[in-house]
């Protein structure tokens, strides 16, 4: 089990930034592979961003590509999400989730959007940018 708490949401004005952290439980923390998604209201669930277990390998969604950037610390077991040049469509509330997926998966870095990649999922925090 682990338990995941992010932190860092806000009100930001479109074009500035912000840095959304994701503190996990445990002692395992490396042993996850981390995501961030985020949901807008009356929108389904969408992938934002993946980060491999020793974070040296990185996923994006096209949609944030070049303005966010995932990182991870495992000896702080945290996970982080640097996000510039914000824009308002990137309104919505943001979970970092960590799974251990299968090797199918683990393997294949494009698959790593997918929620079935995930077993643990945080509460969220959000995230308002104005126009």
């Amino acid at each position: 089990q682990v338990q995941l708490v992010e932190s860092g949401g806000g009100l930001v004005q479109a074009g500035g930034s912000l840095r959304l952290s994701c503190a996990a439980s445990g002692r395992t923390f490396s042993s996850y592979l981390m995501g961030w998604f985020r949901q807008a209201p009356g929108k389904e669930r969408e992938f934002v961003a993946a980060i491999g277990w020793s974070g040296g390998n990185t996923y994006y969604a096209d949609s944030v590509k070049g303005r966010f950037t995932i990182s991870r610390d495992n000896a702080k077991n945290t996970v982080y999400l640097q996000m510039n040049s914000l824009k308002p469509e990137d309104t919505d509330v943001n979970n970092c989730a960590a799974g251990t997926p299968p090797y199918s998966i683990a393997t294949l870095t494009g698959a790593w959007g997918a929620d079935g990649a995930y077993d643990y999922w945080g509460q969220g925090t959000q995230v308002t940018v104005s126009s």
